[in-house]
């Protein structure tokens, strides 16, 4: 049976990309040694054996610690289920959620009438179900030194690129480019609420037909 050490398990509204506004179960996976500067959640980074917990613990979070649980796909459903979640859209994300295999997970989810989300940085291979919707948010030169797969390019459905600065937004293009990506729909989304990056942003989507993403639950104060 398959476990996952989830540091996050909550109910929300999905506030980026493609399913902005949607009802949402989000799953935060611990571990990601990818190393991304700007990250908002370096409190997954690190999977510290000493920092396991009781399920109970993670679910009444009142802050972001390194705290984990290790669940199965069926403890899961069954949280959802003593929670009294509604949201019928799970989102996976991190950490970095494609350092483990993440098909039963999905598939389990599936065949019980919810779709699935993965929000990975493209650097590690993506193992997922046929259906899974596939956010990759590409995490070029970062501290720990992965480069973005081709497979992970190919697969996504989406892709997400947090920009503050005209090099983010060369970068982007330089990989389209490599991985020969041209229907795929393209997200910038600024790194910071700043004005700066904010308009950036809005003028590159303009100038190149792409879309924006501005973290609407940030904007809203929500989880």
């Amino acid at each position: 049976m398959s476990h996952y050490k989830i540091n996050e398990l909550f109910e929300t509204l999905q506030g980026e990309g493609s399913f902005t506004g949607q009802p949402s179960i989000f799953l935060r996976l611990q571990g990601c040694p990818v190393g991304c500067s700007w990250c908002d959640t370096k409190h997954t980074w690190e999977i510290n054996l000493d920092s396991e917990v009781a399920s109970d613990v993670v679910l009444n979070k009142k802050a972001e610690t390194d705290e984990w649980v290790d669940l199965s796909p069926e403890d899961m459903l069954r949280i959802f289920q003593s929670k009294g979640f509604r949201a019928k859209h799970i989102v996976i994300t991190g950490g970095e959620p494609c350092m483990v295999d993440l098909k039963p997970l999905c598939e389990l989810f599936e065949q019980h009438g919810f779709s699935c989300q993965i929000e990975t940085s493209g650097t590690f291979e993506i193992l997922v179900s046929d259906d899974c919707w596939v956010t990759v948010s590409p995490k070029v030169n970062m501290r720990g030194g992965y480069d973005i797969l081709s497979s992970a390019m190919q697969r996504a459905n989406e892709i997400k690129h947090p920009i503050a600065t005209e090099q983010h937004v060369d970068d982007l293009k330089a990989l389209l480019k490599e991985h020969d990506i041209k229907s795929t729909p393209i997200y910038l989304q600024p790194i910071s609420q700043k004005e700066r990056a904010t308009k950036l942003a809005i003028d590159t989507c303009i100038e190149n037909n792409w879309r924006l993403s501005v973290q609407v639950h940030k904007y809203i104060g929500i989880e």
